[in-house]
C-alpha cells in the first residue's frame, strides 16, 4: 500500500517536471484588460517579446478593454490551468474593481500572483487648455466652477477614479467623471481639451508630459518621481495623505502547476533585471519589482482590503 502510494507520488512529481519542461510548447496569451497604446498594454508588449526570445514561443498580447480591466481577468480566471493564459493586470481589477461591481470569478482564489512588474506614480495632469500651472491655480479654478471640469480614467473603479475622487474629496470641489476603456483614449481627449483633468499614471501619461501635450502638476506618491524631478507632490503642495500608486503584476490561472509559475517567475526576475528592461520601467516613472511571488501575493491582499475600506468610506458607487 504505501509502495503504491510512493510510486503513484514519484509519477505525479515527474509528471509535473515534465511539464513544466516543456512549457511553452505552444503560443501563450498575454491578457490586458486596456486598449492598446496605454501603460499595461506597452508592458505588456516590452515582456511578450522578451518572453519570446528566451522561451522560443510566441507571447501574444490580446487587448479585452473595459469594466475596469475585468474582462481580461475574467477570461484569464476561466481560462485553462496550464499556463498558456496570463494576465498583465493592475490594482485596478485586482483590488479595486471587486468592492464596486459583481465580478464571474474572485480575484483572489481564482488568480495566481507569479510576479509583480512594476510600481508607478498616480500623476495630476491637466490639459492644455487649463490656465493653472500649479496645484493652487487648479483648485481655485475648481472652486470657481464647480462640477463644470471633467476628469477622465481608464474605467468606473480603477485608481485613476480613484485618485480623481479622493482629490475631490481632500479638496471640496466637485469634478465630473469620465470613465474610458483605456488610459490612451483619456489622454488623446485630454489632449485635445474634452476632459479638462486626469489622475494617470506615469507609465500611461510620461509620453504626453515630456511631448508638452499635457501640463503635469504633481504626482500622488510621498516623494518626487525621478523621471518628473520638477513635479512636485501633492504632500509639498500642502495636500498630505492623497496617494495613489499603480502596480502591474503578472498572473496566471489557479491551479496552474507550481513547477510553470515556478519557472514563468525565474524568467520574469531574469527580464526585469535586463539594463533595456530596467532603462524602459523607470523611464515610465517606475519601481522595478523584486518581491518573490508569495510576497507580491500578500501585497495584493493588502491593497484588496484597504481599498475596499477606502470605497466603503468615501462612500464610491457604480454610477
Amino acid at each position: 500500500m504505501l509502495r503504491s502510494l510512493f510510486t503513484t507520488l514519484l509519477l505525479c512529481l515527474a509528471s509535473n517536471l515534465g511539464l513544466a519542461q516543456s512549457w511553452p510548447a505552444k503560443p501563450v496569451r498575454i491578457m490586458v484588460g486596456a486598449s492598446p497604446g496605454g501603460g499595461t498594454d506597452i508592458i505588456a508588449r516590452m515582456l511578450g517579446e522578451k518572453y519570446q526570445s528566451a522561451l522560443g514561443q510566441p507571447f501574444i498580447v490580446e487587448n479585452r478593454p473595459g469594466a475596469a480591466n475585468t474582462i481580461a481577468a475574467d477570461a484569464t480566471a476561466k481560462a485553462a490551468p496550464d499556463g498558456y493564459t496570463l494576465l498583465l493586470a493592475t490594482n485596478t481589477a485586482q483590488a479595486i474593481a471587486p468592492h464596486l461591481m459583481k465580478l464571474g470569478f474572485d480575484p483572489i482564489k481564482d488568480l495566481v500572483p507569479v510576479a509583480l512588474i512594476v510600481v508607478v506614480p498616480n500623476v495630476v495632469v491637466v490639459g492644455p487648455s487649463v490656465a493653472a500651472n500649479n496645484i493652487k491655480e487648479l483648485v481655485a479654478l475648481l472652486k470657481a466652477s464647480p462640477g463644470t471640469f471633467s476628469c477622465g480614467s481608464s474605467g468606473i473603479g480603477s485608481t485613476q477614479h480613484l485618485a480623481c475622487e479622493a482629490f475631490a474629496l481632500a479638496t471640496g470641489t466637485k469634478i465630473v467623471h469620465v470613465p474610458y476603456k483605456g488610459s490612451s483614449q483619456a489622454l488623446t481627449d485630454l489632449m485635445g481639451s474634452q476632459i479638462q483633468l486626469d489622475f494617470d499614471t506615469t507609465s500611461s501619461a510620461m509620453s504626453f508630459i515630456k511631448g508638452g501635450k499635457v501640463k503635469a502638476l504633481a504626482v500622488m506618491t510621498p516623494k518626487r518621481a525621478a523621471e518628473l524631478p520638477d513635479v512636485p507632490t501633492l504632500a509639498e503642495v500642502g495636500m498630505p495623505g492623497v496617494e495613489m500608486t499603480t502596480w502591474y503584476g503578472l498572473f496566471t490561472t489557479a491551479g496552474t502547476p507550481k513547477e510553470i509559475v515556478t519557472k514563468l517567475y525565474a524568467e520574469t526576475m531574469k527580464t526585469l533585471q535586463l539594463p533595456d528592461v530596467q532603462k524602459r520601467l523607470i523611464g515610465l516613472g517606475g519601481e522595478p519589482g523584486t518581491l518573490t511571488s508569495e510576497q507580491f501575493g500578500a501585497m495584493n491582499k493588502a491593497d484588496f482590503d484597504r481599498f475596499g475600506t477606502l470605497i466603503r468610506d468615501a462612500g464610491i458607487k457604480l454610477e
